[in-house]
């Protein structure tokens, strides 16, 4: 049962605004007022410089607990980013080639005709492996050494580099076994040891037990937006979709939280999600703390595709590792911006020309696969405000 429209306790926005942003704070006050919001969290970072950092409203929907300052939740694909991020440090120290084929680190993945895709490929989703042949169950996809070996041994579903067709729950195995594969370490403590722990940053790949208590569950979304009723058999939307049930009231589990899964299963909020992004926006350095250099940076924003998604069903134009703007996309301004989101509505924006990142993760889901009404005024009055 929703609750939207009715809320039942004040809900004051809490943290600190800049006033050229003022509108964006009234925005999500609106939001929050109205109940169409629930709660949630949204951060701006100027050059390595934190000037947005506000949330508020309730942890569930019965209204009981605030969201707090250290509130996290299921950012779902927000998760690739910091995949994407760990992928790009390791190109940056010249430990993985994103022109070379991926077998190059992971011999197994060459089997049934991939020998040729290329790291960049898997990066910007075209290597035509967007998922699991089936049969694949969820408790497939929390073996993550099972997982891998699935992947290595089936064959593209389309030609390789002809189209995007977006990986939605095997990027993360891809992507985070050459981690594995190059630096010795798992994703998750890749991620850990070098990313979110130097930056102080609170986001972590799955939910520690010594988080649960601070985790603000996910609301499941309306049915998905995506029709796959008209499409042929054996398309790839339905094989990338159809093996495990879209239902997000599985990130409650301890199963979900203890997985790896690098695509899906990052826990933070817009704070930590926009500190860490904020390196790609201010020259590969935050405090001090450098991953990466301005060199690979530009290496994002190499067109890969740019059209049709196969799997999305909607125009989509990926650079490596990111989603970049395109002349459908009229929401985002015709510059170097590097962004994704997650499933339910939650999203960041790297504006490389303009020095900022803008992250927003909530905990009401939305109907899209990608993006919502919520995100999309947010985003327009962080762009209004910075031009």
């Amino acid at each position: 049962m929703s609750d939207v429209g009715t809320p039942s306790k004040s809900v004051t926005i809490e943290g600190e605004v800049d006033p050229r942003f003022a509108e964006l704070g009234e925005e999500f006050q609106r939001r929050l007022d109205s109940g169409e919001e629930l709660g949630a969290s949204i951060a701006v970072v100027e050059r390595g410089r934190p000037v947005v950092d506000l949330w508020g409203g309730f942890r569930e929907v019965e209204r009981i607990s605030r969201w707090q300052r250290d509130t996290i939740t299921n950012v779902w694909s927000i998760t690739k980013t910091m995949t994407t991020l760990a992928a790009l440090m390791l190109a940056d120290r010249g430990l993985l080639a994103l022109d070379a084929p991926v077998a190059t680190y992971w011999p197994e993945f060459a089997q049934n005709g991939k020998a040729d895709i290329t790291v960049k490929q898997v990066m910007s989703h075209t290597a035509g492996v967007s998922g699991w042949d089936m049969p694949f169950t969820i408790e497939q996809l929390y073996d993550y050494e099972g997982a891998v070996a699935h992947l290595a041994a089936q064959a593209p579903w389309w030609e390789p580099g002809t189209a995007s067709g977006y990986s939605l729950l095997n990027y993360g195995h891809i992507v985070g076994e050459l981690v594995r594969r190059v630096s010795g370490k798992t994703l998750r403590a890749f991620i850990a040891e070098e990313i979110a722990g130097p930056l102080g940053a609170d986001f972590t790949l799955g939910a520690p037990r010594s988080a649960y208590d601070r985790v603000s569950n996910v609301v499941p979304p309306p049915p998905a937006k995506i029709d796959l009723s008209q499409l042929p058999p054996g398309h790839p939307a339905i094989r990338t979709f159809g093996p495990i049930p879209m239902d997000a009231t599985v990130t409650y589990t301890d199963a979900w939280r203890e997985a790896e899964i690098g695509a899906a299963n990052g826990f933070g909020n817009a704070r930590s999600v926009a500190r860490i992004q904020s390196v790609i926006t201010n020259g590969g350095e935050v405090d001090g703390v450098r991953l990466l250099t301005q060199k690979t940076i530009d290496r994002i924003f190499e067109v890969q595709s740019d059209g049709l998604d196969v799997v999305l069903l909607q125009p989509l134009r990926f650079g490596i590792g990111y989603g970049l703007p395109s002349a459908q996309e009229s929401q985002l301004p015709n510059r170097r911006i590097a962004y994704w989101g997650g499933w339910g509505g939650s999203i960041v924006l790297d504006d490389v020309d303009r020095g900022f990142t803008f992250a927003y993760v909530m905990n009401r889901m939305d109907g899209a696969v990608l993006g919502s009404a919520r995100s999309a005024a947010y985003q327009k009055a962080f762009f209004d405000a910075i031009g």
